[in-house]
């Protein structure tokens, strides 16, 4: 673990006994691939201070928004802002309960060790692609997404569609399987074999929010608002900027 501190600590910034545990609950969470990296870190702190049990399944905002349409049940749920917004309208979240954990800009993964190609312009940024043997993206993220619409906007998706590997982009490049990945920071810092080259330049720059938000048919409410409140606190906002995301406020 990269950061602890006392269970005596963490149970205060929550407002909850130390012996959390009498009252122990397994709450579902539905977590976008962007908090990966931060709840891997925060989740056993979570969990030591509570006595909650945290079951995270993880993934893109698109098919993860799928899986809660046809019934996937959860307690607590961190996805892009439309997504959320969705569940809202349809009932299935609780707009009281929504709040802003982090903001993730977009970043661009090598192999370690490879040159680090010149990011700075959005001249730059496109001799890059248009260099590249090959780029990885998640065609059903919120970067694969955002990123098809940019090379249209740019001029070049018709040079660059027989280059693009479906697939996430900093693992894929760790793989060996594209020389470029795109995806969000946070899901670069923590891969082995891929290094960050830099994030998009500033003018191309597209930030997600990630909100989370709680159930109406959650069946651990007063612990998924616990897990919302801690990942507010000061100490977890540490952890979130040191993975490369920005703490909400």
């Amino acid at each position: 673990m990269k950061r602890s501190f006392g269970m005596v600590a963490l149970a205060g910034l929550l407002s909850l006994p130390v012996a959390a545990s009498a009252t122990a609950a397994e709450i579902r969470l539905i977590c976008s691939n962007a908090l990966h990296s931060v709840m891997v870190e925060l989740g056993p702190q979570f969990e030591k201070a509570t006595g909650h049990k945290l079951i995270v399944t993880y993934g893109s905002t698109g098919p993860l928004k799928e899986q809660i349409d046809k019934g996937a049940a959860f307690d607590l749920t961190i996805l892009g802002p439309a997504a959320i917004d969705d569940l809202i309208k349809q009932g299935k979240a609780a707009a009281a309960t929504r709040v802003e954990v982090a903001r993730s800009g977009m970043g661009v993964a090598i192999r370690k060790g490879a040159p680090k190609p010149d990011l700075g312009s959005t001249d730059a940024f496109k001799r890059a692609l248009l260099n590249a043997k090959s780029i990885a993206y998640s065609d059903t993220g919120l970067t694969g997404t955002y990123i098809k619409g940019l090379v249209q906007r740019l001029g070049i998706a018709d040079e660059l569609k027989s280059k693009v590997v479906n697939g996430r982009g900093a693992e894929t490049v760790g793989q060996g399987k594209a020389e470029l990945g795109i995806t969000q920071i946070s899901e670069i810092l923590p891969v082995a074999g891929a290094e960050l080259a830099g994030p998009l330049p500033p003018e191309l720059q597209s930030y997600t929010v990630f909100p989370a938000a709680v159930a109406t048919a959650a069946q651990q409410t007063d612990a998924a608002k616990d897990l919302l409140k801690f990942l507010g606190s000061p100490e977890a906002a540490k952890v979130i900027r040191s993975h490369g995301l920005e703490p909400r406020g």
